[in-house]
C-alpha cells in the first residue's frame, strides 16, 4: 500500500545579501507553497551562518529549516522550484519516515 502523506524536512540556504524584506518574502513563499500541498509543522530560521565552503564566492548564507507533511510527489516539485529561484543557493529535502 502506498503512503498517502509522509514527513519531510527541507534545509535551504538563501543568498546573504537579499535584505530583510526579500529574505522574509522567500521564507513565506516556500512556507505557503508547502501549506498548499500539506501541513507545515515548523519553520526554523537559523539566520546568517558561515558556509563550510564558498559558494559563488560567498562565505555566508541564510539558513532555514522547514518541517512539513505532504504527498510523496510534492518534494520533487519543491526541489524544482528551489533550483530555479536565484535567491536559493542550496537546498536538501529529506524524508523523515524512512
Amino acid at each position: 500500500m502506498a503512503k498517502i502523506n509522509a514527513n519531510y524536512e527541507v534545509l535551504y540556504i538563501l543568498q546573504p545579501n537579499l535584505g530583510e524584506e526579500a529574505t522574509a518574502a522567500a521564507v513565506a513563499k516556500y512556507k505557503a507553497l508547502a501549506e498548499e500541498h500539506g501541513t507545515v509543522s515548523e519553520v526554523d530560521e537559523w539566520g546568517k551562518r558561515r558556509l563550510a565552503y564558498p559558494i559563488n564566492d560567498l562565505e555566508e548564507g541564510y539558513y532555514v529549516l522547514m518541517t512539513f507533511t505532504a504527498e510523496p510527489l510534492f518534494p520533487a516539485e519543491l526541489d524544482r522550484k528551489m533550483r530555479i529561484d536565484t535567491a536559493v543557493m542550496r537546498s536538501l529535502i529529506t524524508c523523515k519516515d524512512e
